[in-house]
């Protein structure tokens, strides 16, 4: 029932509309339209306002035509650098851009998917119970349009998110905490050819501490990364600061809040050793989740790929979604493959038979909970 032709177009329209993190205010007018004309009740919340970009979070609902549980659909709208002036090219029934951007398909080919499921729907007079969409912004680097949506509006009791790269068949059931980790290291200015031993070198501290340091893969649920490091103007100075920005991940609370010590605590020792301080800042930026594969969400969801004769893959995930803030707000939501390859590369690219299973994902999930 899915219309290739049109769902391919439609995907095409979405990649070409600029829509860099924060500036996702004229994707937003044109996703707002879609929805209206769709028949949705559209809403957008105030999460811009709270964060600082042009537009909040792009809310539709479509009332459903039969009783059973309320089901959300969600695609982020924004895109990583360099996402300005997409060109996509279609070659051998894979979509790619034109080499010089990224292609947008995280997460535009989540948006295209609902947008096309809807339309099957209502042209074929599917029956359906309530159902939810979230086009959120902002995801890239911080999740901030969903941990400001505003949940008021929202009434549903499980959540379907579009957005990894596994083809459709992958099911995420598990993601990791996020803690952000930086470190302001204080040292002391000496003049590096005449008394060099006066001085205190924040980046001799910086160097023991992630010499000292486990990072990278910790373990099978744990990791942890040193991203970025600046300081120091000149050679001939003994560098007096250094700021180190880190992170750790885990799948359990209990080992990444015993990671994230042990980053603060080497900072610390490092700077006490060599005379010097330090001025640590650690954020949680978003929660785990946890979803029993044996939970009615997940039965579902394999139900559906077994209508489709997709083969189901449950699994977890290294990285952050939307999916851990809905869980967190009580909504019992998993992430799905739909396909997005090698996602934040100029080598990006979707196949579009993936793009097709994605919106007949959608389509049968909607059917299934009508059940």
């Amino acid at each position: 029932m899915v219309n290739q032709e049109r769902l391919v177009n439609e995907f095409l329209e979405l990649v070409q509309i600029d829509s860099h993190s924060s500036k996702e205010g004229k994707i937003a007018k044109v996703l707002v339209k879609k929805l209206e004309e769709l028949g949705l009740e559209v809403k957008v919340d105030d999460a811009g306002e709270k964060v600082g970009g042009e537009t909040g979070n792009v809310i539709g609902k479509l009332k459903g035509s039969k009783e059973g549980p309320t089901i959300l659909f969600s695609s982020h709208m924004d895109t990583v650098k360099p996402g300005e002036g997409v060109k996509p090219v279609i070659k051998d029934g894979v979509i790619y851009s034109d080499g010089t951007t990224i292609l947008g398909g995280d997460d535009k080919a989540g948006i295209a998917a609902v947008l096309e499921a809807i339309k099957v729907i209502k042209e074929n007079n599917i029956e359906h119970s309530d159902i939810e969409v979230v086009f959120s912004i902002w995801e890239e680097g911080g999740l901030f349009g969903a941990k400001n949506l505003d949940t008021s509006k929202i009434n549903a009791e499980y959540g379907f998110v579009l957005d990894s790269g596994g083809s459709p068949g992958e099911i995420i059931v598990k993601g990791p905490a996020q803690d952000k980790v930086n470190a302001k290291i204080i040292g002391k200015p000496a003049h590096a050819g005449l008394v060099p031993e006066e001085g205190v070198s924040a980046i001799m501290i910086a160097s023991k501490a992630i010499n000292t340091m486990k990072l990278l893969r910790i373990d099978e649920e744990t990791t942890a990364n040193v991203g970025v490091i600046s300081g120091g103007e000149a050679t001939n100075v003994v560098t007096p600061e250094v700021n180190v920005k880190a992170e750790a991940r885990s799948l359990s609370e209990e080992k990444l809040n015993a990671q994230t010590q042990h980053m603060v605590e080497t900072f610390e020792k490092a700077a006490a050793d060599l005379g010097g301080k330090v001025e640590m800042d650690v954020e949680r930026m978003y929660p785990a989740f946890n979803v029993d594969p044996e939970d009615e969400i997940v039965k579902k969801m394999q139900e559906v790929f077994n209508t489709m004769g997709l083969e189901s893959n449950i699994t977890s995930t290294g990285g952050g979604s939307d999916t851990n803030i809905l869980n967190s707000y009580g909504i019992k939501a998993i992430n799905l493959g739909i396909g997005e390859k090698k996602p934040h590369t100029l080598e990006e690219h979707l196949h579009i038979k993936d793009l097709v299973n994605a919106a007949g994902m959608v389509t049968e999930l909607i059917k299934i909970f009508a059940k």
